[in-house]
């Protein structure tokens, strides 16, 4: 850029390009060939050497095929989904080759790398791997969200990465689907305000992010999460109103917060294909929301538009509905067919020049704003904090108080010392358990190996227990019953049983399940140990709700892990030994029955006054949870009886700790519109916020409600508040007041 200009003889500042004119200048310049390959996004795997069609260890270019991607097609973004980890200096060499070739070219326009860093960057060994994001939300505190989402951006961009495919803003309210676990629960507020703090931490405080932040990616837009069969990328049937209510607000939120590119929903709504939905992507998402950024699909789903959808006859077809529909990039991802018909199509005038300069232009844009035109990679010396012990602090708070205790009898948690403890379950011994899917690599199957150095839940009870107090027996695996007997023998000299029971790790199609019961060889396990006598804790680690009203009554106490990470063993003992007081609140309602999967904000009609047999009667309600203290809530009072345009009303409750410990609560603020057009929900949650307090502290918790809180989508499509009476739920503790 010039910064200075001769007048008169003179040197005179001259005011920097802004972003758009830099992005016309370049714009202008480029070919049809230039901007098909940026909106071409290939897997690196395409690239690799391989042996036997395994990539090898550690990854490798093959030179010949990279250069062919970038010097002959302009590839414009390369990303990373399937293989293992690779060390941060594997990382740092493969961006610093990939540049080097792109500012080689005419343009000198770098690519755009993406990654999915969607709990910190797991593609990179050694770096933290914080909760998912289900666990996240239980914490119910987005100010522990958004550091470490601050902390996963770090430890990105410390691998030269400046995208992250992060954070999953789909409404978790399908309890079979294989990815809740990759949501924040739910509920569309508290999804909101979680996604909000996540992309605010990964993209920092500026419009261009700094070399500690990387570009947020919103997946999937939208109503993914909600296919009818529960199983991964099948029909989903969702009216443009729910669609609205539920679905749309945290993309909404996240957009309206600053997010740089959105991911779009794989499957389809009311027989159309996301990706193929001008509607959703353009009319909506540009058009209504105003989307600045880029919109790129997600994996094969152009192509797939016409292997599995059936509504293109094939690719060129699939590439014309999918561009013209509003996708920017093409996550192909391992050939270049789409390049070469993109070009075709321009050509033949089935898809506008227009289209294909606004795809390009939201691209560098993001390029522009990532930094990449500035330094397209990185300086390693700039990332000493990468795996810090800072770091993996702040990953066992984070874990700390996603924690969830949902039964407590007789208050046999905390342990006291001395306790004999048997330690059994599958998940006892298991660092794939802890972490779950989308780990050092897709599934997570290998992290019992790459997070060897970690706590499992046993390591961790014997490290806090004393090895002598503690005995271990696997007794089950997640499919079939192992050695039973074995650990009957061994709880029967103990004098309480950890039971560590729940999921093994999976993500997307192979976690589809037929059965949301919880599986029978924990079940047989559970009541062999049960006839013992014994008091039996039930630690649950599981990426979604898996129904265990069968073995419930057998319990002592539920703990509700969720998927903690790599710091997850540790806090778990500590919960039990009561150096961690548990303060998680559900971000999903837990089903108690596989035929009655109701979220909390059921409608009037679901409840069990009107339907005895399948109505509103969960396991566990969103929103509980127990605390080795207990809380008082009292004083609840409203500002002003009467809600209006331009007066919002201030709720305000006043909260104690009346127990004997230090705690935390999340206090949530729960409103019912008493008479509504749309038959209204029992309730929704209208705010919240996490506080701590000491024993008998007490302390004073506003809420402003203004009407667009209180609004919902009419039949009209509007999003609208109507006159009448509202009440508050606080704490169990009610007022009302009305909207005129």
């Amino acid at each position: 850029m010039i910064s200075a200009a001769i007048i008169n003889g003179q040197a005179q500042p001259v005011a920097p390009e802004s972003a758009d004119q830099r992005i016309e200048n370049l714009l202008s310049k480029m070919t049809l060939e230039e901007k098909a390959g940026q909106m071409t996004q290939i897997s690196v795997e395409a690239f690799l050497k391989t042996t036997n069609g395994v990539p090898d260890e550690p990854h490798e270019f093959d030179m010949r095929k990279l250069e062919e991607a970038i010097k002959r097609y302009k590839v414009g973004s390369i990303l990373n989904v399937g293989g293992n980890a690779q060390t941060v200096d594997v990382w740092r060499r493969r961006i610093e080759t990939i540049q080097k070739l792109a500012l080689q070219e005419r343009l000198k326009i770098p690519v755009l790398y993406g990654i999915d860093a969607i709990r910190g960057n797991n593609y990179t060994l050694d770096a933290v791997m914080f909760p998912q994001q289900i666990a996240q939300a239980a914490s119910f505190n987005p100010v522990m969200v958004k550091k470490a989402a601050g902390v996963a951006a770090y430890e990105t961009r410390a691998s030269f990465i400046p995208w992250n495919f992060s954070p999953v803003l789909d409404l978790g309210r399908q309890p079979v689907w294989p990815r809740i676990w990759e949501t924040y629960g739910e509920d569309p507020y508290l999804v909101s305000e979680m996604g909000k703090a996540a992309v605010q931490g990964y993209q920092g405080e500026a419009v261009v992010t700094d070399k500690y932040h990387v570009a947020a990616c919103l997946k999937h837009y939208m109503g993914y999460s909600m296919p009818l069969s529960g199983h991964d990328r099948t029909p989903a049937w969702i009216p443009e109103r729910e669609l609205r209510e539920y679905f749309l607000p945290q993309f909404a939120a996240a957009v309206k917060s600053g997010a740089k590119t959105v991911m779009v929903n794989s499957a389809e709504i009311n027989g159309v294909p996301v990706h193929a939905s001008k509607h959703i992507l353009t009319d909506i998402l540009k058009g209504e929301l105003g989307f600045k950024g880029l919109v790129v699909s997600d994996w094969q789903d152009i192509q797939y538009l016409f292997q599995r959808h059936r509504v293109a006859k094939d690719n060129k077809e699939a590439v014309m509905i999918a561009v013209n529909a509003g996708i920017d990039m093409s996550m192909v991802p391992t050939d270049f067919t789409f390049t070469e018909t993109l070009i075709e199509l321009v050509k033949e005038g089935k898809v506008p020049v227009q289209r294909i300069d606004d795809a390009v232009r939201r691209i560098l844009r993001v390029k522009y704003e990532t930094g990449l035109f500035e330094n397209s990679t990185g300086r390693a010396k700039d990332y000493p904090l990468f795996n810090s012990s800072a770091h993996n602090r702040l990953n066992y708070d984070v874990a700390a108080e996603c924690v969830t205790l949902l039964k407590n009898i007789n208050n046999v948690l905390p342990l006291s010392a001395g306790k004999r403890i048997l330690v059994t379950g599958p998940s006892a011994s298991s660092m794939r358990s802890l972490n779950g899917g989308w780990a050092r690599n897709w599934q997570g199957d290998n992290s019992d190996k790459t997070e060897g150095a970690k706590n499992t839940i046993l390591k961790a009870i014997r490290n806090v227990f004393g090895a002598a107090n503690v005995e271990y027996s696997e007794g089950a695996d997640f499919d079939k019953v192992l050695n039973v007997q074995d650990a009957v023998s061994k709880a029967e000299r103990s004098d309480v049983i950890v039971l560590c029971i729940g999921e093994t790790s999976y993500t997307e199609t192979p976690g589809n399940i037929g059965d949301l019961r919880i599986s029978d060889s924990q079940i047989e396990l559970t009541r062999a140990l049960s006839a013992t006598g014994k008091p039996i804790i039930f630690v649950l680690t599981e990426g979604r709700p898996r129904v265990i009203s069968s073995i419930e009554p057998l319990s002592s106490a539920v703990i509700h892990s969720y998927l903690l990470g790599n710091e997850g063993g540790s806090v778990i003992a500590d919960v039990l030994a009561g150096k961690v007081n548990p303060s998680g609140k559900l971000p999903y309602t837990y089903p108690r029955h596989t035929n009655s999967l109701l979220t909390y904000y059921h409608k009037y009609t679901e409840t069990l006054k009107f339907d005895e047999a399948a109505g509103f009667h969960p396991q566990w309600e969103f929103g509980y949870g127990l605390s080795y203290t207990t809380f008082s809530y009292s004083n609840l009072r409203i500002s002003s009886p009467v809600l209006s345009d331009s007066a919002p009303v201030v709720v305000s409750v006043d909260v104690a700790n009346s127990g004997k410990v230090a705690g935390k609560e999340a206090v949530l603020l729960f409103v019912s519109d008493e008479v509504a057009s749309i038959t209204p929900e029992v309730k929704r949650l209208r705010g919240f916020d996490k506080i701590e307090l000491q024993p008998g502290e007490t302390r004073t918790v506003t809420f402003t409600v203004d009407k667009e809180r209180l609004s919902f989508i009419n039949e009209q499509l509007q999003r609208v508040i109507e006159p009448g009476d509202f009440t508050v739920s606080v704490g169990g503790l009610k007022a009302s007041f009305r909207y005129e």
